[in-house]
């Protein structure tokens, strides 16, 4: 598979024909491709993955497509899904991340078919870990695929099965995770797809890495065709229409033209060169950019409390509660009333002029821990709690 979904019946009939015609020339491995240079991402899609910002991926939302025949007519439904999610990796911890689910059953000539894709990414659309399965249930042989790609240390492992029938073919490979910078999955194309329509532009020249249908890293790209105007039921809605381009080295190039509401939701996805196409029957709620209300700016205003009833009446309240509490800890205690009076007639008495020194000569012996000493052996002399200095003289007098 791709690094996009064949939803249409015709797509799919497609892809797993390709299966049954390849399958046999594939042997299991567990050696990756080191004898082959691999492709690399150019600068242009490395530099466009890099400057995605934590509000591009709040593209949030569920939708549903019908799969229609170039007639018309109903073939099945497809539905995709992106939310915020939970990942727990290899390490027993557990990360944020992206989750992607899209899912789609139809049939092609009363034959049944389908698609399923459940994707983990990061904040850069990196695949942490990504499960697709498609299958096509033909009357002789069934054939199905399933590819899973794992995150595991410093490389992506990719483990790819066609099943025919009874026969099963399985193959995995390697990739170093230095090497697949700027690889998009079918999950991150899914998300891709919707920045791009949310920021209204394509990255010019950007040739990023997929897998191609035989599980085989190749080039992406991608092109802006332009704006459209289609018909969704009673409305009309402008489209921005991006075109998904694989360059498998093994076959032709296979495009896909995606027509992008302004939210990112998709409106319509053609298969170039395939009838049919998925399209929404119903205009959904279209999220609109969030404006950025300038700060409000307020004048400062004097306070003159005294003036405000309120303000003044709080005042009293705190006031008188205050009194109340003072009276009622002097009451309790009326030893401090006295302690205090015995000063005040103390220093009175005495008038030194350095109040704090007598305060803490008179005090000092109410210290428990503190050794016993006469009490105001002087109000004149310099006080040991204050540095000397000119203002407080040199003289001493003893009492």
């Amino acid at each position: 598979m791709s690094s996009k979904i064949h939803f249409k019946g015709s797509a799919i009939s497609a892809s797993l024909l390709s299966i049954g015609l390849k399958a046999k020339d594939h042997r299991p491995s567990d050696q990756g491709p080191e004898h082959v240079p691999l492709p690399e991402a150019n600068a242009e899609a490395i530099s466009f993955l890099n400057s995605l910002r934590l509000e591009d991926m709040q593209i949030l939302f569920s939708e549903t497509l019908a799969i229609v025949s170039d007639t018309g007519e109903p073939q099945g439904e497809l539905s995709i899904e992106v939310q915020k999610g939970k990942y727990k990796g290899q390490s027993g911890i557990r990360s944020c991340c992206l989750l992607v689910h899209a899912f789609s059953r139809g049939f092609l000539d009363k034959t049944a078919c389908g698609n399923s894709l459940l994707g983990y990414l990061s904040g850069k659309l990196e695949p942490m870990e990504q499960h697709s399965h498609e299958f096509i249930k033909f009357l002789i042989l069934p054939m199905e695929r399933k590819i899973t790609l794992l995150k595991q240390g410093d490389q992506l492992a990719v483990t790819r099965s066609v099943k025919e029938g009874e026969d099963m073919k399985t193959q995995m490979t390697f990739f170093p995770w230095r090497s697949i910078e700027g690889f998009i999955s079918e999950a991150a194309n899914l998300v891709l797809l919707r920045v791009m329509a949310w920021q209204r532009k394509v990255p010019s020249n950007a040739r990023f890495l997929a897998l191609d249908t035989e599980g085989k890293l190749c080039y992406s790209t991608y092109q802006a065709l332009g704006f459209q105007t289609i018909q969704v039921g009673y409305q009309q809605a402008e489209v921005f229409i991006v075109e998904q381009t694989i360059h498998s080295d093994e076959g032709i190039p296979m495009s896909c033209q995606f027509y992008l509401l302004s939210d990112g939701h998709l409106a319509k996805r053609v298969q170039v060169g395939s009838p049919g196409c998925c399209i929404i029957t119903k205009m959904p709620n279209l999220r609109e950019e969030d404006e950025i209300e300038p700060r409000p700016v307020f004048e400062k205003k004097p306070l003159v409390w005294e003036e405000d009833t309120e303000l003044y009446s709080r005042f009293l309240d705190r006031k008188e509660e205050l009194r109340l509490r003072h009276t009622g800890y002097l009451r309790q205690h009326p030893e401090a009333r006295a302690l205090v009076s015995d000063f005040l007639l103390f220093l009175l008495l005495r008038q030194p002029d350095d109040v704090v020194t007598f305060a803490a000569e008179y005090f000092g012996p109410f210290e428990a821990r503190r050794p016993p000493t006469p009490a105001l052996r002087s109000s004149e002399r310099p006080s040991p709690f204050r540095p000397l200095g000119p203002e407080l003289g040199a003289g001493s007098g003893a009492h």
